[in-house]
């Protein structure tokens, strides 16, 4: 009677420790979610504070069109005021944020390609240096877009696994979106 209470301690004593194993990796993992969240976020801000300096050398052009100066405007307006928790990714919050910054995205490359027309605005030194600029933000969104997604995979997977599925849905740790890749 009395080595069947001891290992009945024991056996419960290893399932707390495993429990909170788990929780504790889940917890790491939602945490390095977040913060390849966080680098998102800053490489379309650091885009987004490109756009008034882009803007302004453009428009010095006066002949330029401003139909669209205006819809990079509105599209930076749009990104901007769209934003997505950290803490508690709502798919349709998600889908918003993702459709709004590349809304943004093709904004921008408009901008970008309706300059060939002008070949003064397109020898400007300081929209050279921008346009080298937002290149690199380009270049940085798609390798921390691809860092969230590989985050998000672990986490997903991590939660979604026997039996860290028990611990995961116990503690309400909920499966969270991907970037997808555009049209």
């Amino acid at each position: 009677m009395k080595k069947t209470g001891i290992l009945i301690a024991l056996v419960a004593g290893v399932i707390l420790l495993w429990g909170i194993g788990t929780y504790n990796g889940l917890v790491k993992k939602q945490e390095a979610m977040s913060t390849a969240w966080s680098q998102v976020e800053n490489v379309y801000q650091r885009r987004a504070d490109l756009v008034p300096n882009l803007i302004a050398v453009v428009s010095s052009y006066t002949d330029y069109e401003e139909s669209t100066l205006i819809t990079v405007t509105e599209a930076r307006a749009k990104a901007a005021a769209t934003r997505v928790n950290a803490n508690d990714f709502d798919e349709n919050a998600f889908a918003d944020f993702e459709a709004a910054q590349n809304e943004l995205g093709h904004s921008l490359s408009q901008l970008i390609v309706s300059v060939e027309d002008y070949p003064d605005l397109k020898a400007d030194e300081s929209f050279l240096a921008l346009q080298a600029q937002l290149a690199g933000c380009e270049n940085r969104i798609l390798t921390e877009r691809q860092r969230f997604n590989e985050t998000a995979n672990a986490y997903n997977q991590s939660i979604r696994r026997f039996p860290n599925n028990l611990i995961a849905n116990l503690f309400g740790f909920e499966k969270r979106p991907y970037f997808k890749l555009e049209q």
